[in-house]
């Protein structure tokens, strides 16, 4: 494919998505013929009456309604759990003092050495 100047591809575009329309519209209009709606839709009737609506029993809401609360707890308790402040971890007073310890030597091993360079 060549180099096209932008005015040619925008216009070459634009024909193309028109095209594009009208193979929809007659793609969905012999779908119609056929009786077939798309996905999740029944077919149409053939003597033009509206398919019957299923509806859903007080009992089945009910169970729906409890699951939906059941998975809404668990959310809002696994966002707690996460929110919750991780305990910190605190230095006991003999590590502390073996670390002010070693870091006074390792300080006073380096002066040393220094005073012996000069």
């Amino acid at each position: 494919m060549g180099s096209y100047d932008e005015g040619f591809l925008r216009a070459a575009l634009v024909g193309y998505e028109s095209e594009k329309a009208k193979i929809e519209e007659t793609i969905t209009q012999i779908r119609a013929q056929l009786g077939l709606r798309g996905p999740g839709h029944p077919k149409a009737s053939t003597n033009g009456a509206a398919p019957k609506r299923h509806t859903m029993s007080a009992a089945g809401r009910r169970k729906v309604a409890a699951a939906q609360r059941k998975r809404w707890a668990a959310l809002k308790q696994a966002k707690a759990e996460q929110a919750q402040p991780k305990q910190k971890h605190r230095m006991s007073a003999a590590g502390r003092s073996a670390i002010i310890e070693a870091t006074k030597k390792r300080w006073a091993a380096f002066r040393a050495a220094k005073a012996k360079a000069k």
